[in-house]
């Protein structure tokens, strides 16, 4: 037979047997009356609301006939009691308010006007005063307006948890509640200050207060706005302006005091001032004058963006309907502004970096799909669209989502949506903040806590699992707000779709595109209309993708240019099978290829002739830096793929290194691997390449000789490419050295030697479809004067007798590169007395190299441009810490091998390790060195081209910081950050080059 407990467990009590104790507490009565167990029941949690009834009846018994006699009373009372264990313990403490839940006035809204009233009556002050005061500031007036609040709140929340008012009332009435408070407060400042009324102070809600749409727990944003008071005939009563403020700014930090004071009944809520100009490092009261100043001149996009919301609620009414009136004459201009699009950027990115990790998934506000994603943009739209179009001048986010749904600016479907993922959301916000009366945005983990919400919304088969399912797919479909909000109206606005909505204009699409970023928006409906019009299965799949890669490119540094790579990538790889699906499919390739192609114009000049390499973006993986030995394996496969074509045979290895050029600046601009790789990698393949070609080169030597080569040939990197430092823009800094085979001539050796050297050189010189590799043999002996190749003994020779110390300091990058390893070491080994000097460098060697240097910082800048943003040959720059490692080498790498290195990092770490340097100067030294190679490698990404010069346009140094990993508007910062390596680099190099 079955217990009282279990029945009440069967019947949704978690535990039976507590209630089956408290039930009998109440009495006898209680224990029969069904009426009372199945409202009990049909609360969010019965055994809270049987806990908070049982705890009221204690101090009030009567209450338990009256929950008989009113049903009504009986459903609001525990019904609140069975979400708010907060609000249950305000009315054991104030056992009267239960009385206000009952009778016809119970579901009825009080007015703005009522609701005023009866707060500044709590605090003693008379309602119809036009500046009232209350009876006084001290603890007892402070509690009595937070009972008062919490009864009007507890009236509320009865008919909101029975579904008497809508999402949009609670909102509402919220707001206007919190209004009549911050009257109330103002009220007990001015009891503090019997001078008040020489000043005229209005509070000007912003956020959700100013928008009426406030939570249950807020901070409460204001901004305030004050005026010295003006005597019937103009002049001031008594203040100047300076006092007048003064006096204002007393009377808001009361205010503010009233509200967020703890006392026995606890705080209402926190007023936040944050928003207003200077935000808190800015005065607290400002006339309105000051305010139209500060936002004529020093206002950013998002100040205008949160006074989108503004509306006066306490106060002075007048002076704040002639604050909201001036500032919403510049509100609706603020998306003509210069830095729109980054100033949006940079709120977005402010309003992620709030959400604490581990909570994303969980945050009702801040997380993906969330709150501030749908507020977010549907603020953006406005700003956008409600410069020409009135209509979208709303405050609150559910009828400004109506207004641009009217207009077309949004779907309907879309729109409805979206409100009905809001509604959902704010409502689970709700329940979520009256469990405790705090402030929070995140849901529960518990099951008892899910539990709760999902019967507080109607769930009863599986609360937890339903709530959890419509949780998490209102979510989603927030999350998809940019195309919801964004971009679908743009393609309804230049492709034939098949919907019957009305579309969003060419003026309203151009002006979205604008706000987005795109420079040309006119260009960019061109491309949306060529890749999506048509009704082919291409043109349907783009339909899908592009709505999503339309906010990737905007969120790129380039967006125009990301959406006319992407429509020439797609023009060459649109009717290929796999391309359309994997970008449909893979997210993660989608998303890459949208970034590289608005950052990188040499990766999208890479990728126009290599399209097939967007199968790689799908991973890390894919994109890790391959084994030269894997690369020289291909390569000369694809070489001897081609015998006697030595033309197609080089173009195949071109097409090996253009892929390969791809691989590494994707990862590189993604920040998989660092400078340092970076110039590992690119050395390694034009070192690949260089055999490659070299093979090439002698097959057709020896083909059209119809003899064997009779030399031994060998290629040595000087330069960067010596030094394994190669950048995207780099030639390859080359020596050849030949050897005659036993019984061939020396002189026929060198003829067939200098024709494998040209060959070599012109076969890579041939125009093709990717960036060149330019041999570059300037720095053998006598420079371009001298024989382009030489054997060994003459290397020898000239080495012995005429060797110069630059001659000596350009060896220290000497390394082997292609053709016979033996005879390049053996060069090597030449080279090496001369680069690593036994008893170092004479004075006279160190002055000239000195001199060297100091002329070449004369004569070799070109003119017109600023040293300090040259990376090459400006202070601090490239040269100025190559040529420190580099005296350092020539003065004691012989006697100390750890320095015999083509690197120049590795020099200035060995040097460390040698105590013949610092390790702050050496890191000083990297971090200039790693600073200006980046700089050069971003400027050939973004620019296409090489270039050793900070570029002054402003959209280009833009373009260059973020691709570095600088924010849109960090180019000032880059270019400081930059100056400040640099100055510190140059301030080493005069102590320890010039030993100034």
């Amino acid at each position: 037979m079955q217990t009282t407990a279990g029945r009440l467990a069967r019947l949704g009590f978690a535990d039976g047997a507590r209630a089956e104790r408290l039930l009998d507490e109440l009495g006898p009565e209680a224990v029969g009356d069904i009426d009372l167990l199945t409202s009990l029941v049909a609360a969010a949690d019965p055994d809270l609301a049987l806990t908070s009834l049982n705890r009221l009846a204690e101090q009030d018994p009567s209450v338990l006939g009256a929950l008989r006699a009113d049903p009504g009373l009986r459903e609001r009372l525990l019904g609140v009691f069975g979400v708010s264990a907060a609000l249950g313990d305000h009315v054991v403490r104030h056992p009267d308010h239960w009385r206000m839940l009952g009778g016809a006035l119970a579901v009825d809204r009080p007015s703005e006007e009522e609701l005023r009233s009866e707060l500044l009556l709590a605090v003693g002050a008379e309602p119809d005063d036009s500046e009232p005061r209350a009876a006084d500031a001290s603890t007892a007036t402070l509690s009595a307006l937070r009972a008062a609040y919490r009864g009007r709140l507890l009236h509320l929340a009865a008919r909101d948890v029975t579904g008497v008012v809508s999402l949009s009332g609670v909102t509402a009435e919220l707001s206007d509640l919190a209004g009549a408070a911050l009257e109330a407060g103002l009220a007990i400042a001015r009891s503090e200050h019997p001078e008040a009324g020489a000043v005229r102070l209005a509070v000007i809600g912003m956020g959700k207060c100013g928008a009426r749409e406030l939570n249950y727990i807020s901070d409460v944003d204001v901004i305030f706005v004050a005026e010295s008071r003006e005597g019937p005939d103009g002049s001031d009563v008594s203040l100047d302006e300076h006092e007048a403020i003064k006096l204002a700014t007393r009377l808001a930090q009361g205010m503010m005091r009233a509200c967020s004071t703890s006392t026995p009944e606890g705080a209402l809520w926190e007023v936040d001032a944050a928003l207003r100009p200077e935000g808190k490092a800015g005065p607290l009261v400002r006339t309105l004058a000051s305010h139209l100043a500060y936002y004529r001149r020093w206002a950013k996009t998002w100040e205008f963006q949160a006074l989108l919301k503004a509306r006066p609620v306490a106060g002075d009414a007048e002076l704040g309907q002639q604050y909201v009136a001036a500032m919403n004459e510049m509100v609706w201009q603020a998306a003509t502004r210069d830095k729109f699009v980054e100033d949006v950027q940079a709120m977005r990115r402010r309003v992620e970096a709030h959400v604490r990790s581990g909570e994303a998934d969980r945050q009702l506000k801040l997380g993906p799909g969330g709150l501030r994603d749908i507020e977010f943009a549907v603020q953006l739209l406005q700003l956008v669209h409600g410069r020409l179009d009135p209509l979208l001048r709303r405050r609150a986010t559910l009828p400004a989502l109506g207004a641009l749904s009217r207009g077309g600016y949004v779907g309907r479907d879309d729109a409805k949506a979206l409100a009905e993922a809001y509604t959902f959301l704010r409502q689970v916000e709700h329940l979520i903040q009256l469990h405790r009366l705090r402030r929070t945005h995140v849901v529960p983990e518990g099951n008892a806590d899910l539990r709760r919400l999902g019967r507080s919304l109607g769930m009863t088969a599986d609360p937890v699992g339903e709530f959890t399912t419509r949780w998490r797919r209102h979510a989603m479909e927030a999350r998809r707000l940019h195309e919801k909000l964004f971009y679908r109206p743009l393609l309804q606005a230049v492709a034939r779709l098949p919907e019957s909505e009305d579309r969003l204009s060419t003026a309203a699409a151009k002006a979205r595109l604008e706000a987005l970023g795109y420079a040309d928006p006119s260009g960019a409906l061109r491309h949306i209309s060529a890749l999506t019009t048509g009704v082919s299965r291409r043109a349907a799949i783009q339909r899908t993708l592009l709505p999503v890669m339309l906010g990737w490119f905007a969120d790129a540094p380039d967006p125009d240019a990301g959406l006319l790579g992407f429509r020439q990538v797609s023009d060459k790889l649109g009717s290929t099978p796999w391309y359309l699906r994997l970008l449909r499919d893979e997210t993660a390739v989608a998303s890459r290829l949208a970034r590289m192609l608005g950052t990188s114009r040499y990766v999208t000049g890479l990728l126009m002739n290599a399209p097939e390499a967007v199968a790689m973006l799908g991973s890390d993986t894919e994109l890790a830096s391959r084994p030269v030995e894997a690369l020289l394996s291909e390569a000369r496969t694809v070489v001897a793929r081609h015998p006697g074509d030595a033309e197609g045979a080089v173009a195949a290895v071109r097409a090996l290194r253009r892929r390969e050029l791809f691989r590494t600046a994707v990862a590189d601009l993604s920040g998989i691997i660092g400078i340092e790789e970076v110039g590992q990698t690119l050395s390694g393949l034009n070192d690949v390449t260089i055999q490659a070609a070299l093979d090439a080169a002698i097959d057709k030597v020896e083909m059209e000789r119809r003899t064997s080569l009779g030399t031994r040939f060998a290629v040595i990197a000087m330069g960067r490419l010596g030094g394994v430092e190669s950048s995207y823009g780099s030639d390859a800094d080359v020596m050849f050295v030949h050897s005659p085979l036993e019984g061939v001539p020396e002189r026929e050796a060198t003829e067939t030697a200098f024709e494998v050297a040209n060959e070599l050189r012109r076969l890579l010189a041939l125009p093709a479809p990717d960036p060149p590799l330019l041999i570059d043999p300037g720095l053998r002996p006598e420079g371009k004067a001298g024989p382009l190749v030489r054997t060994l003994a003459s290397y020898a020779a000239y080495y012995e007798r005429w060797s110069s110390p630059w001659e000596s300091q350009a060896l220290l990058r000497a390394r082997f590169s292609a053709g016979d390893a033996e005879l390049g070491v053996g060069l090597l080994h030449l080279a090496d007395p001369l680069r690593y000097p036994e008893g170092g460098l004479s004075d006279s060697a160190v002055l000239e190299i000195r001199r060297l240097k100091a002329r070449m910082e004369a004569e070799r800048l070109p003119r017109g441009v600023d040293p300090a943003l040259h990376t090459k040959l400006g202070p601090g720059g490239l040269s100025d810490v190559e040529w420190v490692a580099q005296l350092i080498q020539l003065r004691h790498a012989g006697m100390r091998p750890s320095l015999r290195t083509t690197r120049t990092l590795e020099a200035l770490s060995a040097a460390v390790t040698e105590d013949l340097l610092s390790e702050a100067d050496e890191a000083v030294l990297a971090e200039a060195w790693r600073f200006a190679s980046r700089i050069r490698d971003a400027i050939v990404a973004v620019r296409g081209r090489a270039s050793d010069t900070i570029p002054v346009d402003a959209r280009e140094r833009t373009l260059i910081a973020q691709a570095l990993g600088y924010p849109p508007d960090g180019a000032s910062d880059f270019v400081d950050d930059y100056r400040r390596a640099t100055r510190r680099a140059r301030r080493v190099v005069e102590r320890v080059f010039y030993e100034d």
